[in-house]
């Protein structure tokens, strides 16, 4: 019969994974426990949560055919950053986080998006992108082209026709 305490956890982890965008599974041997607290309030501004979590619970709430995928990446303690909400900028404080302690052994293993695994290089490519917002932005701006280009040459056509009725009243006017 399972631990009640266990299978609590297990539950917990699946709404957790239900909800994100997204996970990076860390290396978090060597941290104190300031750093930690640093690094969850860091993650919390962007949308993110981290949790040190048991390996064997981790893998029964992903179920098997997702945790076959992470499995040798789930060796050792392990602590897992959960994007909510932007996954861009929830990587960004991550890596940012990591790279400024600067300390052997404290690092990101992996990424594991939308049930595909990425290295610990491809997250810090992923980290590098623009946030959501600007990302949106420069859609928008990009599809909105067009059609600012489009009214504004109709306006200069517009604008020409005007000012040559005018020149010719103007000259209508002085004869």
């Amino acid at each position: 019969m399972p631990n009640p305490e266990k299978v609590q956890k297990v539950e917990e982890l699946r709404a957790l994974i239900e909800r994100s965008t997204g996970a990076i599974l860390t290396e978090y041997r060597g941290l104190t426990v300031a750093e930690i607290t640093g690094l969850r309030k860091k993650l919390r501004d962007s949308g993110g949560e981290y949790h040190v979590v048991k390996n064997t619970l981790f893998k029964i709430a992903l179920g098997p055919e997702q945790s076959q995928k992470l499995e040798q990446l789930l060796q050792g303690p392990t602590a897992i950053v959960f994007a909510t909400k932007d996954l861009v900028a929830t990587t960004k404080a991550a890596s940012d986080f990591f790279r400024e302690l600067r300390r052997p052994g404290v690092q990101i293993k992996a990424g594991w998006i939308d049930g595909k695994v990425y290295s610990a290089d491809q997250v810090a490519e992923i980290a590098k992108l623009p946030p959501k917002e600007q990302i949106l932005a420069q859609l928008i701006g990009s599809l909105n082209a067009p059609a600012s280009n489009f009214v504004g040459t109709l306006n200069n056509i517009i604008g020409e026709f005007v000012r040559t009725v005018q020149a010719i009243a103007d000259k209508k006017a002085a004869a």
